[in-house]
């Protein structure tokens, strides 16, 4: 017993020892229990503190990472929206110049390995440098961003609690901005509700449910899995034969094609999530679609045998899955109970300089 005393004061000397070595001590996020979900990946080298959190949360909507200090990360992707910029199809950065694709939605980051709709960047803190150093987005030097940052009397404590004494870069903004966008988890929706047995779907929605799951009907398992991963997405890269191009290069826009440079993976693009679609329109990766009903119908009779599209389209060369007025009603029944209303008015989440 004595012994083990001994060791247990060792312990906590060591690590009170490291704690006041380097002036701050941190305090670790605890994420929700998360029923049906994979487990979640953790970035060794950014663990989530509530401190980093409250950083990122606030540089996530401050506009003092633009060059004009008038657009912030929450300009294109508002909570509203589950992070989206809905209703937009493209979104509008400086001058006027406005993005090449639809804004993709922020929830659930933790699980995705690539981001983007090319999938440009490997994980979130890179994903972060983009916008901020983009021309035709915020367009401002990471070097004059972290001199801001340093210079501004609400900032320079926040980071010292974040991460210590460490002078503030490019790297730490990232890193903040990243841990906040880890938060963003959306795991309330009726479908989950229904899955921890607390709802029922209605006739409709099961019927929906099972649609989805059919292969010979709705056939959107393989991309879209919601049988059994609450993540509603396959996270890969695919073409679902959206456009009648036979010639892989003549894609308008070739997507993981140009950060791979395989002529096969022109006109793939990340499978997104399904969860909280009554949010997000409009949709795919051009925002061509303003409502799910266009979606569902594009999926039953709009689908084009196309270059390199997706193996798993079994149904391209007659069109599309051929679904009935019905079939396509209950499909969209049950695809909006994957919205998750408590995540987009979570306050956790919201603007912390709207009071």
């Amino acid at each position: 017993m004595h012994r083990t005393l001994k060791c247990i004061g060792a312990i906590l000397f060591v690590v009170c020892c490291i704690g006041f070595s380097d002036g701050f001590i941190t305090t670790p996020y605890v994420f929700p229990e998360l029923a049906y979900f994979p487990k979640m990946p953790q970035a060794a080298a950014n663990p989530v503190t509530v401190e980093g959190v409250n950083l990122g949360r606030r540089l996530f909507y401050d506009p003092i990472l633009s060059v004009d200090n008038k657009i912030s990360c929450s300009g294109c992707h508002k909570q509203s929206a589950a992070f989206s910029d809905s209703p937009n199809a493209l979104s509008e950065g400086r001058n006027g110049v406005f993005s090449k694709r639809n804004a993709m939605p922020l929830f659930n980051l933790a699980w995705y390995p690539a981001f983007f709709w090319d999938g440009r960047a490997s994980s979130i803190e890179e994903q972060v440098f983009h916008p901020v150093r983009s021309k035709d987005e915020m367009n401002l030097d990471w070097k004059i961003a972290a001199e801001r940052l340093e210079q501004n009397k609400m900032y320079k404590p926040l980071f010292t609690d974040a991460f210590g004494n460490k002078k503030i870069d490019s790297v730490l903004i990232s890193n903040a901005i990243a841990q906040f966008l880890r938060t963003l988890i959306s795991y309330r929706s009726k479908y989950d509700l229904v899955a921890a047995r607390k709802m029922n779907f209605t006739a409709d929605e099961y019927e929906g449910f099972v649609l989805v799951n059919d292969q010979t009907k709705g056939d959107c398992l393989h991309c879209h899995m919601t049988d059994g991963d609450a993540l509603a997405t396959s996270l890969v890269f695919s073409n679902n034969g959206l456009d009648a191009i036979t010639d892989p290069v003549k894609y308008n826009d070739i997507g993981r094609g140009a950060v791979t440079g395989k002529v096969t993976d022109n006109g793939k693009f990340i499978v997104p999530s399904l969860r909280n679609l009554a949010f997000t329109a409009p949709y795919m990766h051009d925002g061509r679609f303003k409502t799910l009903d266009e979606v569902v119908e594009f999926y039953s009779t709009g689908v084009h045998d196309c270059a390199n599209i997706d193996s798993k389209m079994v149904s391209a060369k007659q069109g599309g899955v051929r679904l009935t007025e019905k079939e396509k009603r209950q499909i969209v029944a049950f695809l909006l109970t994957l919205s998750d209303t408590s995540f987009v008015n979570d306050p956790a989440f919201s603007d912390p300089f709207v009071k």
